[in-house]
């Protein structure tokens, strides 16, 4: 089923989120959200807070024949998805000054840090989680988010655990990529890492992201809207064919079906092949379309 939401929704329905898509999304198993445009605040932070999504996920992944930092990068970050500035609890105390609050609380950062550890137990790549954070200079919001993953990592011995402050990591980032396997961080400092990541990867056209709760999923590309190609058919469509895998990935283990991981796995390949074929789109180096990439995926699946 397909739902109307954003700016166009906004102009012809008067909401950016109607009703009737918020219904639907509620029946659904889980949904792929595509770009919204300028109003996103009013779509995806608030399905991210209604639908309690409150682990965001972002992999950052080398692909090969892509020029990137590293062929070897393959790093998640886990952001917190309900709190911090996202919430935009903004006022002006007068016409030349304004405030933001932000809002960090024990219940989310134990539950996101869990969600960390559990998932860097589960890829069994290095089993290393880095909490990054800000705490020496916002002691009372950073600090009781790091001290709140010290006390899960105290749960989780067969994991190694270190911490970073945000504007260190964000350089090491860039310095040694590889070396990272699971990054726990806040609403912000995520969504401004993981847009560095997903550029030491290839650009954003690379980068899948998923929005998950206990008993929902939410699933989109890391990229918003690129107005000034628009209609050009020339964007990357691999950002949100690789979310569909990870959602594919999500139902797999949610209802114990493992060809529908299966199924996630025969898209991800499909892009490789391509890669390694040297067809790509023009973001990444070649000269395909968006339409002529999807297609190529699609009767690669089961070549």
């Amino acid at each position: 089923m397909e739902c109307e939401a954003g700016d166009k929704a906004k102009l012809d329905l008067g909401q950016a989120l109607p009703q009737s898509t918020m219904l639907a999304i509620r029946g659904s198993d889980a949904c792929i959200k595509g770009p919204v445009g300028e109003c996103a605040a009013d779509v995806i932070i608030v399905l991210r807070r209604v639908l309690e999504l409150y682990a965001n996920i972002r992999p950052a992944k080398s692909y090969p024949n892509i020029d990137s930092y590293s062929n070897q990068i393959d790093l998640i970050i886990v952001r917190e998805n309900t709190e911090d500035l996202y919430l935009g609890w903004e006022f002006n105390t007068d016409d030349k000054t304004a405030v933001a609050i932000k809002l960090i609380t024990e219940k989310a950062s134990l539950r996101i840090a869990d969600y960390a550890f559990r998932l860097c137990r589960l890829r069994g790549k290095s089993n290393q989680v880095v909490a990054v954070h800000k705490a020496n200079v916002m002691r009372k919001t950073d600090g009781l988010f790091l001290n709140a993953c010290r006390a899960v990592a105290a749960n989780y011995p067969d994991i190694s655990y270190k911490e970073s402050y945000v504007d260190a990591f964000a350089m090491d980032l860039i310095r040694n990529p590889s070396s990272h396997d699971v990054v726990l961080t806040t609403n912000l400092y995520g969504d401004i890492l993981s847009d560095e990541a997903a550029q030491l990867v290839g650009g954003l056209g690379m980068g899948p992201a998923a929005n998950i709760g206990n008993d929902y999923a939410l699933f989109e590309p890391v990229h918003g809207a690129a107005f000034d190609i628009a209609g050009k058919n020339i964007a990357n469509p691999s950002s949100i064919l690789l979310s569909t895998k990870l959602m594919l990935d999500w139902l797999s283990e949610k209802y114990h079906d493992k060809e529908t991981r299966m199924c996630g796995a025969l898209i991800e390949n499909a892009i490789v092949k391509l890669l390694i074929s040297n067809k790509k789109t023009k973001d990444i180096g070649g000269n395909l379309s968006t339409n002529d990439f999807t297609d190529l995926v699609a009767s690669t699946l089961y070549a």
